[in-house]
């Protein structure tokens, strides 16, 4: 048989039965009769006078003429196979791609979930194959789709494979995404309700939205249930209270000290501004300096109450991670001497929980999540609790969608503004992002001197030294 790979012009006369070797065509050398293999022999070649150029390497690999070869890797482990540095991909479409192409097909087919029209080629095993099913589970198909075969999603009926499923995004994702997981498996698949089962709470990762969904399932849940869902609670309470409590207590002593002025200051209380300010008729042009007849500097605040703050916080169910930070700055602000605090919350009713803000925790299961909202109606309870209006912050946490009367509450914000009370408002009190809001209100409030704007934990302390001191709040530049 004719080596056909030994120059990419040879041509070959094809033969009418491949099974019978003509005497007449012999080689170039005259030695030997040419016969065709019949297993390459084209079936539509019947004219002898036809011939066929075969435009081949001349040098044959084995690795692809003969699939049954293995792999260079496979004798020289220096030489990395094309599939060898990510296991997952399997389509020979796709293992003769680069690293950084291949890695970025694999994210891709994790993210499409494996219908039909992904696109990737891709085949997952192992470890991806295991995290593919946990995402299929939540938010779409397996692979199963693939052979016809429509799979819901769902985490099972039970506890106990919820409470797997729980443990396996512990296993592939990292904590912040676990949390997001978490919240959309709790609205999309109703696992609220597995909430009740003490087991599911050991295997959730406990974060603020996880608080808000305990707080909102608080009167449906069996006693079993509840001290392990306090015990929850009160591990994401200490871990903000950790991180939120020792910025907040020194921006608010801070504003408290810079509040209070006296003029035989030591020199590192000494307001420089303010000094300079009140000597500027003893400037000596020929020494080019300013010489201070008196010291103006920052007092420090006594033990006893100097400001009042009082959080008056919608509790309706957008609001739920508001009502956490509340309950966790509210404790901080309570346990600090010179500050006099009060927590209110409300939605259509009004319940003062000051008498608790020593354990936040009892303030959170105080809390009830849902129902309307009556603003005026928690406005004039605050108003009614207020005795000195010049050292008072009112700290308005709400969405603003305002279910009692519009017009008395704007008069009711009007009137404590022009006793002197310091009145903020925020759209929210979370890391949410852009909340919803009723804009009408937040412009009518903008118009009496308070604006409206939403406010992350991080940056809630400023706004309270900046408060309670009666200077420009910190508003960020998105509001």
């Amino acid at each position: 048989m004719t080596n056909r790979t030994t120059d990419p012009t040879v041509t070959e006369t094809a033969v009418a039965d491949p099974t019978t070797t003509d005497p007449t065509a012999t080689d170039p050398t005259g030695n030997e009769p040419i016969t065709t293999d019949p297993t390459t022999a084209d079936p539509t070649a019947t004219d002898p006078t036809v011939t066929v150029t075969v435009n081949e390497p001349t040098t044959a690999d084995p690795t692809t003429a003969d699939p049954t070869v293995p792999h260079p890797a496979a004798t020289d482990p220096t030489v990395p196979h094309p599939a060898a540095t990510d296991p997952a991909v399997t389509d020979p479409a796709v293992t003769g791609l680069s690293g950084p192409v291949r890695e970025r097909l694999r994210r891709w087919r994790l993210v499409l979930g494996g219908d039909r029209a992904d696109g990737t080629g891709c085949v997952l095993s192992g470890r991806d194959a295991a995290m593919d099913g946990t995402l299929a589970a939540l938010y779409g198909r397996s692979d199963t789709a693939q052979a016809g075969r429509d799979r819901s999603a769902g985490l099972g009926g039970s506890a106990p494979s919820a409470a797997r499923w729980l443990g396996d995004i512990r296993t592939y994702f990292p904590s912040s995404v676990v949390q997001v997981m978490q919240r959309d498996a709790i609205d999309r698949l109703g696992l609220a309700s597995l909430l009740l089962e003490p087991e599911m709470l050991e295997a959730v990762e406990a974060d603020v939205h996880l608080v808000g969904t305990l707080l909102s399932l608080n009167k449906a849940m069996p006693e079993t249930t509840r001290e392990t869902a306090r015990a929850v609670v009160r591990k994401v309470v200490e871990d903000l209270e950790g991180r939120l409590a020792t910025r907040t207590r020194a921006a608010v002593t801070g504003a408290l000290d810079r509040s209070a002025r006296v003029t035989r200051p030591r020199h590192h209380d000494i307001d420089w501004n303010r000094t300079i300010a009140a000597n500027l008729k003893h400037y000596l042009p020929e020494y080019r300096t300013v010489v201070p007849d008196r010291l103006i500097g920052y007092g420090r605040a006594a033990r006893s109450v100097k400001k009042e703050v009082v959080l008056c916080v919608d509790q309706s169910g957008s609001m739920a991670a508001s009502v956490v930070y509340a309950s966790v700055f509210g404790a901080v602000l309570a346990s600090m001497r010179s500050v006099g605090t009060r927590l209110v919350v409300f939605d259509t009713a009004v319940v003062d929980l000051t008498d608790q803000l020593d354990d936040p925790v009892d303030v959170l299961f105080g809390t009830q999540l849902g129902g309307g909202t009556d603003i005026n109606r928690a406005l004039a309870y605050c108003q009614s609790r207020i005795t000195r209006p010049a050292e008072t912050v009112v700290v308005l946490i709400s969405d603003l969608y305002e279910g009692g009367i519009r017009d008395e509450m704007l008069k009711r914000v009007a009137a404590m503004k022009a006793s002197g009370v310091q009145f903020v408002t925020l759209l929210a009190l979370s890391d949410e992002g852009a909340p919803a809001y009723d804009r009408e209100h937040a412009a009518a409030l903008a118009a009496l001197g308070a604006p409206a704007f939403a406010c992350t934990p991080d940056l809630f302390p400023e706004v309270m030294a900046a408060a309670l001191e009666k200077r420009p709040l910190p508003i960020p530049d998105s509001a």
